[in-house]
């Protein structure tokens, strides 16, 4: 429940009493597929939890949530955060050179598969000890390509998470003291890891594997030959919830800095001197609207009551699902808006129609000048490591000028982030940070692997899953 806000499509957990497994999974949130008779179930002294995101715009699928399983030559199951970029090439290897069947579209399922062969093929006389599972992570590395963080369960060995060589995602560890010796969790974000009690330990590092045994002994190998750390800059921008600190760097400390290099900006444009009030488009660009109306000295208040019970709209499968869930989320409180000049600001803008729609909102509240400003840089090219933008012509930044962009979401003006300020901000609150994932704001791919044809038949396949996409996407889309 606490990374609920990672994925809203599917729920499951899967747990691990001796050599055997118990799984539920299921649609829709972790509250609503969850039931007490359910967990009654799921027994036993380890699991594994995961919320789907759909990163290529698909709706739900029984076969596709997670965690997946399989059960030779080892029973293991796997949740995958993350996208591989090479997941065809390795499905049709697996199939034409290993003999291994894989039943989805999902690259997670992939990824399950390749690491049951290399588990297989560094065993000794079929048992597995720290030293063969270590090789294996080492074999998945050389093989997968793109963005992955994985926690697994090998029935009756053990919990093993490891991360790309690069560590797109994110992946932590932690510890907690139990009269039976240490208990161990890991998680995407580190706000999961403190409110179930444990002691963030560290980050996992790009590369690296950490296998803990149904014993409790932690075991960790460095298992990529070139790893460095060029973590996804968006999980700051936008995905990871504020109270997360991720590689050593507070989320929310990152966005008070962008907060405060997006006044630097607006201080320096006549055209933007006439505001009377900040206005974030809630819940992620607040830090960054606060830090800004704090810098200029500017009128900060919350002109949108946002619903509790509608989800992530960046995160919802389907342009139309969108856009139909932006003015059920959001309203606008008239007396904020009648008769000023307001700044917007939100953290990004991806797709265009939500700040289009909340442009609107703001002027059939009264206002008389609507100002829209980004904490990020224009998106204009598409993300293939796990976060759901795959497409160009989806992005309203692609192909359009500034005042194109202006003029498409029906702002007066429209006040973008630079992305060397971006980057700032965020090694502003880790120094040590050299590099950065961010391709979707300058087009470079740090796996090396991703070429105009890939992104290419990327759009084919997501197109085919979607029916026309013409009637589906308006080149618009909600900001995240």
């Amino acid at each position: 429940m606490l990374l609920q806000h990672r994925g809203q499509d599917a729920a499951g957990i899967v747990t691990s009493e001796g050599n055997v497994f118990h799984m539920h999974k299921g649609p829709g949130y972790v509250r609503d597929v969850f039931r007490t008779r359910n967990m009654r179930d799921l027994t036993g002294s380890a699991g594994i939890g995961h919320c789907r995101y759909p990163t290529a715009g698909s709706a739900y699928s029984d076969l596709e949530s997670q965690p997946f399983y399989v059960n030779a030559p080892f029973g293991i199951t796997l949740g995958h955060n993350g996208n591989l970029t090479n997941s065809e090439a390795l499905k049709r290897e697996l199939f034409q050179l290993d003999f291994r069947h894989v039943n989805t579209n999902s690259d997670s399922e992939v990824l399950l598969n390749v690491l049951a062969l290399e588990l297989e093929r560094a065993a000794q006389h079929h048992r597995l000890d720290p030293e063969a599972i270590f090789r294996a992570v080492a074999g998945v590395h050389r093989r997968c390509r793109g963005a992955y963080a994985i926690v697994a369960m090998i029935a009756g060995y053990g919990m093993l998470a490891f991360r790309d060589p690069y560590g797109i995602r994110p992946l932590v560890i932690g510890v907690a003291e139990a009269p039976g010796g240490p208990e161990y969790m890991v998680a995407s974000e580190s706000v999961a890891l403190e409110a179930c009690g444990f002691r963030v330990l560290r980050d996992v590092d790009p590369g690296e594997a950490i296998y803990v045994d149904f014993a409790g002994t932690m075991h960790a190998r460095q298992c990529a030959e070139s790893p460095r750390l060029v973590p996804c800059i968006f999980e700051f921008v936008y995905l990871a919830r504020p109270d997360s600190v991720i590689d050593g760097t507070s989320v929310y400390e990152s966005r008070i800095h962008m907060g405060a290099a997006l006044a630097r900006r607006i201080r320096a444009m006549p055209e933007a001197q006439d505001v009377d009030v900040v206005i974030p488009i809630p819940d992620s660009s607040r830090p960054s609207a606060m830090q800004l109306a704090n810098d200029l000295s500017l009128t900060y208040r919350e002109g949108f009551v946002k619903s509790r019970y509608i989800g992530r709209t960046f995160i919802m499968p389907g342009q139309a699902m969108r856009k139909k869930s932006v003015r059920q989320k959001l309203n606008p409180i008239g007396m904020e808006f009648a008769g000023k000049v307001v700044l917007l600001v939100d953290d990004s803008i991806v797709r265009g129609t939500t700040s289009r729609e909340i442009v609107q909102m703001a002027r059939d509240a009264g206002a008389r000048k609507v100002y829209f400003a980004s904490a990020s840089p224009p998106v204009r090219f598409p993300n293939v490591y796990g976060i759901d933008m795959p497409t160009q012509h989806e992005l309203v930044a692609h192909g359009r000028t500034h005042d194109e962009i202006s003029r498409e979401i029906g702002a007066d003006l429209l006040i973008y982030q630079e992305l060397d300020a971006l980057k700032s901000a965020v090694r502003a609150a880790n120094p040590r940070l050299s590099e950065f994932e961010a391709s979707c704001f300058d087009g470079r791919y740090v796996t090396g692997d991703v070429t105009p044809e890939y992104l290419a038949r990327l759009a084919g396949t997501r197109h085919e899953g979607r029916g026309d996409p013409g009637r589906d996407d308006d080149r618009g889309g909600p900001s995240a």
